[in-house]
């Protein structure tokens, strides 16, 4: 017995053993260490210090090669820094290309578009995520098929398509209807909607046809007010694809209506006749939104494309 209580009291003076820690390239002993500290601190300043120089350097020569003159801009090998900086380049590349007209053209273009997008893409992944039509597992998976399509290929069948539009046949090559329809048929955009909406639990919605809810109802009063985080990252994403795009809006914009150019259309066209330092300065404007509006919306973007991951 005696012996019996010197090995309880030896066990309840040992502390309990703890779960194995989660496997790592550097394990918590050589951490603990000195050397181990000092190795992995130098290490990780040196990994973010390349890529961000990787991210951040092209930014850097474009919005310093705006501030050169037009000999120092085309000199090779380039130079790091403007020996003579002209402050005035940004503001004579915006009154010679019209960068006000372009922004306005490429803002209506990309806002037209999020609208259709909006209205069409969360009605599709409702439909697929609470309405459950017969097939819809099959459309879905068609849906998804396209993502590995490249969009170059698609290029010509949506140019067609515009051209002769089925059932109505109507043209609508240089109006902005060109730009807003195709990017309707967005599959990425439906997917990260659908994964949401399979997220919010179906009490909600047995609840809200119990009192007597219409589908349209369900939608409006019960499943976009949960839905913001998502909605507000596919209208992010909606915004930036239509900003950024050239090729599509050169297709079908450019020689028709000259005064709706988009911004990237309408910097390569004056590239012909205007001096390398404003192209760069112009390019480097056409930038700056884009650049503000991921800085302001960035957390967004993380919560929104998060959210549907676990089931509330």
């Amino acid at each position: 017995m005696a012996g019996l209580a010197s090995a309880g009291a030896r066990t309840r003076g040992r502390k309990p053993v703890t779960a194995a820690t989660t496997r790592t390239l550097i394990s918590s002993a050589q951490l603990n260490r000195r050397s181990g500290k000092i190795a992995y601190r130098v290490i990780l300043t040196v990994v973010i210090v390349v890529f961000t120089l990787i991210f951040i350097g092209p930014m850097y020569f474009l919005f310093a090669d705006g501030l050169k003159s037009t000999s120092e801009a085309i000199a090779t090998p380039p130079t790091l820094y403007p020996h003579h900086p002209h402050p005035a380049t940004y503001l004579a590349a915006f009154d010679r290309m019209d960068v006000a007209k372009l922004l306005w053209n490429t803002l209506y273009y990309a806002f037209g578009a999020l609208a259709f997008q909006l209205v069409f893409d969360v009605a599709a992944a409702y439909s697929l995520s609470k309405l459950r039509p017969v097939l819809g597992s099959v459309i879905f998976f068609l849906m998804l098929a396209t993502l590995m399509i490249p969009t170059t290929v698609l290029v010509v069948p949506q140019y067609v398509t515009v051209a002769n539009l089925p059932i109505l046949h109507v043209n609508l090559i240089g109006t902005p209807e060109a730009i807003w329809l195709p990017s309707v048929a967005n599959a990425f955009n439906i997917f990260l909607l659908k994964r949401f909406f399979d997220s919010i639990p179906e009490d909600y919605i047995d609840a809200a046809r119990i009192d007597g809810a219409s589908g349209l109802t369900i939608l409006r009063r019960v499943v976009l007010p949960i839905s913001r985080p998502i909605i507000g990252v596919v209208s992010i994403f909606g915004l930036v694809a239509v900003w950024k795009d050239f090729l599509w809006p050169l297709l079908v914009e450019y020689g028709y209506s000259p005064t709706r150019e988009s911004l990237n259309v309408g910097i390569w066209q004056a590239s012909a006749t205007t001096p390398q330092n404003l192209i760069i300065a112009a390019s480097a404007m056409a930038a700056i939104p884009t650049i503000v509006f991921f800085l302001i919306f960035q957390r967004n973007i993380m919560a929104g494309l998060t959210a549907g991951g676990i089931r509330g």
